[in-house]
């Protein structure tokens, strides 16, 4: 049987993770740099980026959260005021040492005046904003103070991957004093809940939420709190974090406040990211291998109009027809903002049609001098195969691209959550635990069973022995999970709950 043809080689059955790097290639999406381990992110990706930031902008700023922005810098000092925090990041941190170059003996420039202290290129700015807030906060009066930035942060990954793991990435990053525990605790399991309606609601991306063990908490925090999602080859990503830094930076920056009571106490704080992580996220979870599959409501253009022009045709006059589609769509309000519409009248046959399925474009359409004597237009859904078009009449069209985008946003969601189900097992023998993440493929040795819950006695010992066989991770401690009594895992002691074990980028 002759083998379909695709646009992406290899596929995903063939080659996951070469898969993956191919589909940021062919959607115009991302490239590497001349700098290791760094991105250079592209029109189209970067537009992706830009709406991703401008809903959770929005969603911050209801719950009354303001943009600040930090230095880039942050003296070395700071960071050995809080130890947990700096031995978690201390192999990852870039560090600034000389503040100009000069020629050396063989013309070349090198390093000279070295810093009286050394400056780390920040990898998270819980420090350097800590040290802000110790001045900005005097009394209770002054609570809670919410600020959020986005910025660039830089961790010096050995093993990089465009979008999901890279030595400089984009994020934002949420910092919260409050006056109490319960407070702090509350904006943390808020900013959570925005990461959800995030990724479910935009990116069309199931997620679970929960808590990390203490072994994957954020260095510092008393709580940390996820968001995971699948991928297709059923491992688990990290989608976004919340944590609960209780009073652990407060204490180490001077964050203190005067109580109305007037005694003195330290303020407990937050912080809460995602990052540009999201968009790795995204491809591996709607992907083909004909290309990437954007969710509508964050693609950077949700209509692409492709002109059919004939030599010895009237093709102003088709260029007219579509223009003024293009005209009435973007009249078209889709939740809350206007349709976006491309128009590419690029002469290159059939090679045009591909570029946009493979950069994932929603809802294509092409226009030729046969639909505009029916007053139609002939298009494809990204979410369906490609060879399924269909005609439609340019009225109705209009009329229901808000339905036909919605109805796409909705059925990679639910193919998502399909995917995620049918790849989720509850495990209670060892055996069968082993066999779920074996690979069963020598070709393919990333790809195993998916997301097992399983009983966990709550010993770090049984978590490492796990994660040191089988290189799973417990990736958290479910929000929705309810009390069960069992028998953990792995040495077989009394569980009151059953926790998510998977493989994880």
């Amino acid at each position: 049987m002759k083998q379909e043809q695709t646009a992406i080689h290899p596929t995903r059955s063939e080659n996951y993770p070469q898969w993956y790097q191919e589909v940021i290639k062919a959607s115009d999406m991302a490239e590497i740099s001349p700098v290791r381990g760094c991105m250079v992110i592209k029109p189209w990706g970067y537009a992706l980026w830009e709406n991703i930031v401008r809903i959770l902008d929005g969603m911050f700023k209801e719950t009354g959260v303001k943009n600040a922005y930090f230095p880039l810098f942050i003296p070395i000092s700071f960071l050995e005021k809080e130890a947990e925090h700096v031995e978690g990041f201390a192999k990852e941190c870039a560090v600034v040492t000389h503040h100009k170059l000069e020629k050396g003996e063989t013309g070349g420039l090198v390093p000279a005046g070295k810093l009286t202290e050394p400056l780390i290129v920040r990898p998270t700015s819980e420090t350097i904003i800590g040290d802000a807030f110790s001045r900005w906060i005097k009394s209770y009066r002054d609570l809670p103070v919410l600020i959020n930035q986005w910025a660039n942060v830089v961790r010096w990954e050995m093993r990089t991957r465009i979008f999901l793991r890279t030595s400089e990435f984009l994020w934002q990053e949420g910092h919260t004093v409050h006056a109490t525990s319960q407070e702090a605790m509350e904006r943390t399991l808020m900013m959570l809940d925005l990461y959800k309606r995030m990724a479910e609601e935009y990116l069309a991306m199931p997620v679970l939420t929960g808590e990390k063990t203490p072994s994957e908490r954020f260095p510092g925090a008393e709580t940390t709190t996820c968001i995971e999602a699948m991928m297709q080859d059923r491992k688990a990503l990290q989608a976004g974090t919340s944590h609960f830094l209780g009073q652990n930076f407060a204490m180490a920056s001077g964050i203190r406040f005067q109580t109305a009571e007037e005694t003195e106490e330290y303020g407990w704080t937050t912080s809460w990211g995602v990052s540009t992580r999201l968009i790795g996220g995204l491809i591996m979870i709607h992907g083909d291998d004909n290309g990437i599959i954007l969710p509508p409501r964050v693609a950077p253009a949700q209509v692409v109009l492709l002109p059919i022009l004939r030599p010895g045709r009237a093709q102003q006059t088709v260029m007219d027809y579509t223009h003024e589609l293009a005209a009435r769509l973007r009249q078209v309000s889709y939740h809350g903002n206007p349709v976006r519409v491309e128009i590419d009248d690029r002469d290159i046959g059939g090679a045009r049609n591909w570029d946009w399925i493979k950069k994932g474009i929603p809802v294509y359409v092409e226009i030729g001098p046969k639909d505009m004597e029916k007053d139609s237009v002939f298009l494809g859904r990204r979410d369906q195969d490609y060879k399924k078009r269909f005609s439609m009449s340019r009225d109705r069209f209009v009329n229901e691209i808000g339905m036909i985008l919605d109805d796409i946003q909705k059925s990679l969601f639910h193919r998502a959550l399909s995917f995620r189900k049918e790849h989720t097992r509850e495990i209670d023998d060892i055996d069968s635990f082993n066999a779920f993440f074996t690979p069963k493929d020598s070709e393919q040795p990333e790809i195993h069973g998916g997301f097992a819950l399983s009983h966990w006695c709550g010993s770090p010992d049984c978590e490492q022995r796990i994660k040191e066989r089988l290189n799973v991770t417990i990736r958290c401690i479910p929000f929705d999970g309810s009390p069960e009594a069992g028998a953990c895992i792995e040495c077989g002691k009394p569980s009151v709950k059953r926790v998510v074990f998977a493989k994880a980028y």
